[in-house]
């Protein structure tokens, strides 16, 4: 089940909120966890199995930890944070990366081993990252254990960001679990965002999804250079608010159950260097990568050179952390570099040009990343870039390009605009002028969810295509 369909919009979340809020406040986490399970489940029975281990595990080391803290016995707890870690990656390794372990161990060997063939359990490395950090932050002080086991799974299964993000740490939400309160406000301004999302990813997203899988289907030889680099702008605009979208969502819906999660975007496209990027893009794995990989390493304390290795390992690990092909490592290595350079002496220089160079800079380097993630097969990637500098001897452009860009000529002029801060700042002005609690501009408020919401619907009814990119994630 996703977010963005008929059957959540008009069943599941529907019935979870009035259950919700019908029943008395103590049994709320409880309906959380069930519906979060019945959510989970919807999709993948089986692995509602190991979403209920993974609970056990680290509610049971969290106890484990708080309990060998307050005997003094801190090697007892290092040990119990490490076999948390252990099972944790464990389980992510066995699900996600046996099959490609196998496979590279049959290229090089000669080998026949056959491969497991295992469905990738939906969400496990966003939910894995977040029990993870569960344990750590409780042998660290920063997270008070948590002894109701009820709570503790609704944290780790809680729907509105199990399978995509953001990845929330325990720590922001500690205390929402045990004492929220939920307000009109605040419910209004989760529907309110969680509208915006699903505009994003139904009637944006899908839409120009459909380019991109329309030019990418294509060998790249044939090709003409500027089809190209509208198939990637394409790949760039979808994933942005395909994922954005569903962050967006994410926070909506926990704003209506009473939490706060913290931002995953904030305006990507609009970087001026690639270290900015990675300050907007995705901003919770940063966060848990800096948080529990980079800076327990050593961070910058320890030389430039322990620092260059730190980065290094960190974008190894956020590749791989991605998916399970040599793209996603071939990905993270690459903005690895990119960043090393930048630290180096690059980001000074970006500094003083001019803002639209540094800009075109960045978005050149980000959309060659896409190419690098969107291809499992390295050499097609390869081919697609070699189209797209006019390395494979295609035309520059054919009837077919023309055709492409007239036709989605305003989807990607809205797409510009939406992707940057100026709608929301128009937004912001007009409410302002009208006064934000005015009836005028309720009335924009509700026309604005309702226009969004028949649009979302109507699509959907029709609609065939509604992929999520981040669930092979």
């Amino acid at each position: 089940m996703v977010f963005s369909s008929l059957l959540f919009l008009f069943r599941f979340l529907p019935i979870i909120l009035l259950i919700y809020f019908i029943v008395p406040r103590r049994f709320r986490n409880f309906i959380l966890f069930v519906g979060s399970l019945i959510f989970y489940a919807w999709g993948e029975p089986v692995y509602v199995v190991l979403m209920l281990f993974s609970t056990a595990v680290d509610f049971t080391h969290g106890m484990l930890v708080d309990r060998f803290k307050r005997e003094g016995k801190d090697k007892a707890a290092k040990a119990a944070v490490a076999s948390s870690m252990v099972i944790n990656l464990a389980l992510l390794g066995f699900f996600k990366y046996s099959d490609f372990v196998i496979g590279n161990v049959n290229a090089i060997t000669g080998t026949s081993i056959p491969l497991l063939k295992l469905a990738l359990p939906i969400g496990i490395s966003f939910y894995t990252f977040q029990t993870m950090s569960y344990t750590i932050d409780v042998y660290r002080g920063e997270a008070q254990v948590q002894k109701n086991i009820i709570s503790f799974g609704a944290y780790v299964a809680l729907f509105p960001q199990l399978i995509a993000g953001p990845i929330v740490q325990y720590k922001t939400i500690a205390e929402q679990l045990v004492n929220r309160r939920e307000s009109a406000d605040q419910f209004s301004y989760g529907v309110m965002r969680f509208m915006a999302g699903l505009g994003k990813k139904v009637l944006l997203a899908n839409n120009i999804g459909l380019l991109w899988d329309q030019i990418s289907a294509r060998p790249a030889g044939e090709i003409p250079v500027v089809l190209s680099w509208l198939g990637i702008t394409a790949y760039a605009f979808q994933i942005y608010f395909d994922f954005s979208g569903y962050s967006d969502m994410a926070i909506g819906l926990g704003h209506m159950f009473g939490f706060r999660f913290l931002e995953n975007f904030n305006y990507p496209y609009q970087s001026r260097s690639i270290t900015e990027f990675w300050r907007r893009w995705h901003i919770s794995l940063g966060t848990w990568f800096r948080e529990y990989v980079y800076i327990p390493l050593g961070g910058n304390r320890k030389g430039f050179a322990k620092q260059i290795r730190n980065i290094a390992v960190v974008w190894i690990l956020t590749g791989i952390w991605h998916g399970a092909s040599w793209n996603f490592v071939m990905w993270g290595v690459y903005f690895g570099v990119i960043l090393v350079i930048e630290k180096l002496f690059l980001l000074k220089v970006l500094e003083k040009l001019p803002r639209w160079i540094s800009h075109r800079y960045t978005i050149l380097l980000v959309w060659v990343s896409w190419v690098i993630f969107a291809f499992d097969d390295l050499a097609r990637g390869v081919d697609y870039l070699k189209t797209m500098f006019g390395l494979n001897h295609t035309v520059l452009m054919d009837d077919a390009t023309i055709y492409a860009l007239y036709t989605n000529a305003v989807l990607l002029v809205v797409l510009i605009l939406a992707c940057t801060e100026l709608p929301a700042k128009l937004a912001k002005k007009l409410l302002g002028t009208l006064g934000e609690s005015g009836k005028t501009a309720a009335l924009l408020k509700c026309a604005y969810l309702v226009l969004i919401f028949v649009a979302a619907t109507a699509y959907l009814v029709d609609a065939s295509y509604n992929p999520f990119l981040y669930f092979r994630f």
